[in-house]
């Protein structure tokens, strides 16, 4: 709806009625992967990890998917702390202590 394009109108064409050239969107797509910095794959695993510790899952389950023996070692590779997680936890514990009728801050 935001192209304009009605009824027979190609969506994904050049234009309404022009389908778009697989070399021209193989163009595009080289031009957006040349500016971005190439990672590796191993840097793709850190990545995950650290992403999926950042998103709250826990130790255990972020040591299975990357396929560490021990969760200790997942949590001294990968457990530094995010900028604000000192914070967040001191909230967390807050919250939690004040739920439980506890003084809290």
């Amino acid at each position: 709806m935001r192209t304009g394009r009605r009824d027979d109108d190609l969506v994904f064409g050049a234009t309404g009625a022009e389908p778009f050239a697989p070399k021209d969107l193989t163009r595009r797509a080289d031009e957006a992967w040349a500016a971005l910095r190439r990672i590796t794959l191993h840097e793709c695993r850190h990545t995950f990890a650290s992403y999926m510790i950042a998103a709250g899952v826990n130790a255990k389950t972020v040591s299975t998917y990357i396929g560490h023996a021990s969760v200790s070692f997942t949590l001294d590779r990968y457990g530094h702390p995010f900028p604000g997680a000192e914070d967040e936890a001191a909230g967390l514990l807050d919250t939690y202590l004040q739920a439980a009728g506890g003084h809290g801050a």
